[in-house]
């Protein structure tokens, strides 16, 4: 297996954690009346972005030439998934919500594994060509 591909697996074992996360187990608070905050659409908007990048990597995995661009387009789309919760969408302001206490360290740490194996995996790309 080439060294380049390994980073791929991991973003796409992330990507999935994350997708699946933010709207179950990592996901945003729940109301007791049935209603939503704020932060159910960062959780959405979260889904969209590990859906994103589990497709990058799963392309990444396929196409051997095109794999440093898939890594470069990965990071900035996990830069991304650090700032949405708190950043670009607001969560709730009650620091033990849900949200704050569960979600956004969880999407913070996932995201930033996934942005730094996207840069391992560019610097090894470019090392394979």
């Amino acid at each position: 297996m080439k060294k380049a591909i390994i980073p791929a697996i991991i973003i796409l074992v992330l990507a999935l954690v994350i997708a699946v996360g933010s709207q179950t187990f990592l996901g945003a608070c729940v109301h007791e009346d049935g209603s939503f905050g704020a932060c159910h659409w960062a959780a959405r908007a979260i889904l969209g972005e590990g859906a994103l990048l589990a497709v990058l990597a799963a392309l990444a995995m396929a196409l051997k030439k095109e794999r440093a661009g898939l890594y470069l387009a990965m990071a900035p789309a996990s830069l991304l998934g650090m700032l949405t919760p708190g950043t670009l969408i607001a969560i709730c302001g009650m620091d033990t919500m849900r949200c704050r206490m569960l979600m956004r360290p969880a999407m913070l740490i996932l995201f930033g594994i996934a942005l730094l194996a996207a840069l391992v995996g560019w610097l090894a790309a470019r090392k394979e060509k």
